[in-house]
């Protein structure tokens, strides 16, 4: 189904991926959203399988992890309202670098590549300040990531 919800454009712009994006780009990348709805316990997308789009979360919870060599399966985070996912694919081209569930009724909303070149075609501007969004993030992640590598290995040192 297509977004067209009053309260939309406040929602996003309150997003790290919508930040700072003036009216009319906001609005062309609102006309591109499709909403998709996952029941509890459903899987979203699966680590390793291809992936052309990004999705923002508007409702629910949902649990990132990937798989070892050896099968088990680690936790890596959880998403809740206002996060997004799914960006890798869309910078890389790669597949998808993790399994994300809905723990909950989830309410997400799908951004394609396709329509982020759409994006990129229409409104140059719009474009870059959504990748400086997803640089951010992506930042934020890394040193999350690192401040959780450099407390392990700090705790082996003990």
């Amino acid at each position: 189904m297509v977004v067209t919800a009053p309260d939309l454009e406040a929602f996003l712009l309150a997003t790290p991926f919508f930040g700072g994006l003036p009216e009319p780009g906001l609005d062309l990348l609102m006309s591109m959203l499709v909403e998709r709805r996952f029941d509890a316990g459903a899987t979203v997308v699966a680590e390793g399988e291809p992936g052309r789009s990004l999705f923002i979360v508007k409702s629910g919870r949902l649990a990132v992890s990937k798989r070892t060599n050896a099968g088990r399966v680690i936790p890596i985070s959880v998403l809740e309202r206002g996060d997004f996912f799914g960006e890798m694919t869309l910078i890389e081209m790669q597949n998808r670098s993790a399994t994300v569930v809905a723990e909950s009724p989830t309410v997400l909303y799908e951004l394609t590549a396709q329509n982020l070149y759409a994006c990129y075609k229409a409104d140059i501007h719009a474009y870059v300040i959504v990748l400086q969004n997803i640089n951010r993030e992506l930042c934020r992640r890394l040193r999350r990531a690192d401040d959780r590598f450099a407390r392990r290995a700090a705790g082996n040192d003990n």
